[in-house]
């Protein structure tokens, strides 16, 4: 069972941080210019918020519309707002009471085109909903700090995983990278990524934890560089891992990025597994970030 603590862990962690994280972005286009994509990452509190607000908008619209020529509507009481409002409810619906009808043809005239926009809303926040409850995606909480420790005689930054669903990821891969300042021979700067070599960066099997390894060797981005050099650089890592979830056979993906002032120097992580008086493993996820000096 995952407690609360590691539930709220991984949320955060499914979002992970934004590729902007910390910056300012000017001129770039967003929410309306991008609906679906807005709609696809948003919560689903600010989510379903906004189809309320847009269902109560479009009929307010056409309660409007209704309105503009008194009589349209048998049995609304004259000059009732709310009568003509819940009207518009019933006709986007579909529901038809049978108490409330078009009179006119001007009033049947905007129940069909009420009619066809509800269509095409219904289908639109349908397919929605559906897109965002099947978004294939991997349950991965990453440790909220990594550390950087002696491991077989070498420096090494370790990072770990935790995958918090009762079910494998098969074939899993996890991709290791520096994101910070590198330099041109011809002395130029500027912001780039760089790929950082892991011990194993391939599991068959994905199912409780993994431990990632990265040797801190004439290779590494990291060699000669000290932890105040590292933030002053403002350095950041960002860790991918891919796999394929066997309970739906769908490829999923996972990203979470971590500050250089985040590396732990000199810890080891907490053991998170203990036998019982049986024999039997036990895995306490709650431990997955706890850490202790050496």
């Amino acid at each position: 069972m995952v407690d609360h603590a590691l539930r709220t862990d991984l949320r955060s962690n499914l979002g992970a941080r934004s590729p902007r994280h910390g910056v300012v972005v000017e001129g770039a286009t967003g929410g309306w210019s991008d609906v679906y994509h807005t709609a696809m990452v948003v919560g689903w509190p600010t989510f379903l918020g906004a189809v309320a607000a847009l269902f109560l908008a479009v009929n307010f619209v056409f309660a409007a519309l209704f309105a503009a020529q008194p009589g349209s509507v048998a049995n609304a009481r004259p000059g009732d707002v709310a009568d003509l409002f819940f009207f518009s409810v019933e006709t986007f619906s579909t529901t038809g009471y049978g108490d409330m009808h078009p009179l006119s043809f001007y009033g049947h005239v905007i129940a069909t085109l009420e009619t066809f926009v509800s269509l095409i809303a219904t289908a639109g926040v349908t397919g929605l909903i559906f897109a965002r409850f099947s978004r294939p995606r991997a349950r991965l909480v990453f440790a909220r700090n990594p550390i950087v420790a002696s491991h077989d005689g070498v420096d090494t930054l370790m990072v770990r995983v935790a995958n918090a669903r009762h079910s494998f990821l098969s074939e899993a891969t996890a991709k290791l990278w520096w994101l910070g300042p590198i330099a041109t021979a011809e002395g130029r700067r500027y912001v780039g990524f760089v790929p950082m070599k892991l011990l194993r960066g391939e599991n068959p099997a994905l199912a409780l934890s993994w431990t990632l390894f990265h040797p801190i060797d004439a290779a590494s981005p990291l060699y000669g560089k000290s932890a105040a050099e590292i933030v002053s650089d403002q350095v950041n890592f960002v860790i991918s891992i891919a796999g394929v979830d066997e309970t739906s056979s769908q490829a999923v993906h996972s990203r979470h990025a971590y500050v250089a002032n985040e590396l732990r120097w000199d810890h080891d992580f907490i053991d998170m597994f203990h036998f019982d008086k049986d024999g039997r493993r036990h895995v306490d996820f709650t431990k997955i970030h706890e850490t202790r000096s050496r």
